[in-house]
């Protein structure tokens, strides 16, 4: 069959419908678009930036607030033994028993803890890796307490306050056995920074050996501003740092409210907060011995401001 005839100027078009008028458009847009929206919702608006960046800080704070998972026999034997507070005991299905997995069980079926029995991938998924030996313990979160409280509960309770704050500690044993000896000399808290800085997890908890369900943990998003809070209640700042104009020998205002601040046994602590202490002071060791690791360090300092205080109450066995 022949094709009808076509004019040879005539345009091919693919365009469907209407081949004339604005096909509604024009009307379209004349219409009204809704409210401007919020400067934070305006993607080249400055404040969407700001939005942005305090959901990506809330989010990292959500994180740090998560659960923490304990694995490994001997590590979940010594959390439940300290007290740690848990969530759930976690147990690979095909585990085989022995004395440390019965242990386990016994002490969290005594406190009450939950016993999941969930088969082996699942709890490799947890972990990351099957680095478990079968078994698992959930930690839940730590509940800091506020740097502005602790000050208030000690002034009310009219005591002589006594502080450690920690700068650029990033190991979690060492904030867990700087925990430990504050509790054990008469401190009242123990601050570290909200970032970059180790947190009180199932590894502190255990090292701290059950201490930090008693001592308060605060933690500081400035540690600058949160040492000028406490000069501003009184307090003397204290530095531990090599090379300071007292040592621990000739240092004698102990009695006074104080705050200890301790760095990492390589950074020492940060120029910033260094200028902002009130003294610096060192712990005379022996010329061979280069430095002390900081939770040590920490428990000699304390150890001699608990004995100033004793001598100066007059308590027997202080001297």
């Amino acid at each position: 069959m022949a094709k009808p005839y076509e004019r040879p100027d005539k345009q091919k078009s693919n365009k469907k419908g209407a081949t004339k008028g604005s096909g509604g458009q024009r009307r379209r847009g004349l219409a009204g678009k809704g409210p401007t929206p919020k400067a934070e919702d305006r993607v080249y608006h400055s404040a969407h930036k700001k939005k942005l960046e305090r959901q990506r800080r809330d989010s990292g704070r959500h994180e740090r607030e998560q659960s923490d998972l304990v694995v490994g026999r001997n590590p979940v034997i010594e959390c439940l033994q300290a007290k740690v507070p848990a969530e759930a005991l976690i147990v690979a299905q095909g585990t085989g028993h022995d004395d440390r997995l019965s242990e386990a069980v016994l002490i969290a079926n005594t406190r009450q803890i939950p016993v999941h029995e969930v088969p082996r991938r699942d709890l490799d998924a947890m972990t990351g890796n099957g680095l478990h030996q079968g078994i698992g313990l959930k930690i839940q979160p730590y509940k800091y307490a506020d740097v502005f409280d602790l000050i208030a509960s000690v002034k009310e309770r009219n005591q002589t306050g006594m502080f450690v704050v920690l700068d650029n500690i990033t190991d979690p044993r060492n904030l867990g056995a700087v925990i430990r000896s504050t509790a054990a000399f008469g401190g009242h808290g123990v601050i570290i920074p909200e970032r970059r800085s180790a947190q009180v997890t199932g590894v502190a908890w255990r090292t701290s050996a059950g201490t930090a369900a008693r001592l308060p943990v605060a933690r500081a998003t400035n540690i600058t501003r949160t040492i000028k809070q406490f000069k501003d209640n009184g307090y003397m700042v204290v530095g531990l740092d090599a090379g300071g104009e007292h040592t621990l020998d000739t240092f004698h205002a102990a009695t006074d409210p104080v705050v200890i601040v301790v760095g990492s046994e390589g950074k020492g602590i940060s120029r910033l907060v260094r200028e902002n202490c009130d003294v610096i002071m060192s712990i005379p060791t022996e010329d061979w011995v280069e430095s002390l690791n900081a939770s040590v360090a920490a428990g000699v300092v304390l150890s001699e401001f608990a004995r100033q205080r004793r001598v100066s109450n007059g308590t027997p066995g202080s001297d």
